[in-house]
């Protein structure tokens, strides 16, 4: 997958709330396949820079054990679909979809992203803004 300045990474969910794009960090704060944790909002997001082009966002909270973990997971890969495996449980899910490999009945939320002006930044529910 590729993903030019201002283009957006496309999430798998079929339905769309409302959403505002918010800035993260800069790519260059990111180092390749190793997770960071950012607070967007008050939700902790986990980032991570498979390349130059390539950003993926989900939740930190790791769906089986709720711990915000999922920054510290093994990065990998199931055929040509980016994973991160839980530093915990090592359940692995896809990077891009969310879906768990090893439990199907575990969803790992997942965040559009998109680079701008050499910026990473996240799509968030206008419910996480009203939050804040």
């Amino acid at each position: 997958m590729t993903m030019t300045t201002a283009e957006a990474r496309p999430n798998a969910s079929a339905t769309r709330p409302t959403l505002v794009w918010e800035r993260a960090c800069a790519v260059s704060d990111l180092e390749p396949s190793w997770g960071e944790a950012a607070l967007i909002r008050r939700k902790q997001i986990a980032l991570f820079l498979l390349s130059p082009t390539e950003i993926y966002a989900v939740d930190h909270r790791d769906p089986h054990t709720e711990a915000n973990v999922m920054a510290r997971g093994i990065v990998g890969s199931k055929g040509d679909r980016p994973t991160i495996a839980s530093p915990l449980h090592k359940e692995v899910y896809d990077l891009g979809t969310g879906e768990c490999f090893t439990n199907p009945t575990l969803v790992l939320h997942t965040y559009d992203t998109r680079v701008v002006g050499g910026y990473i930044e996240v799509a968030v529910e206008t419910g996480l803004l009203e939050a804040a």
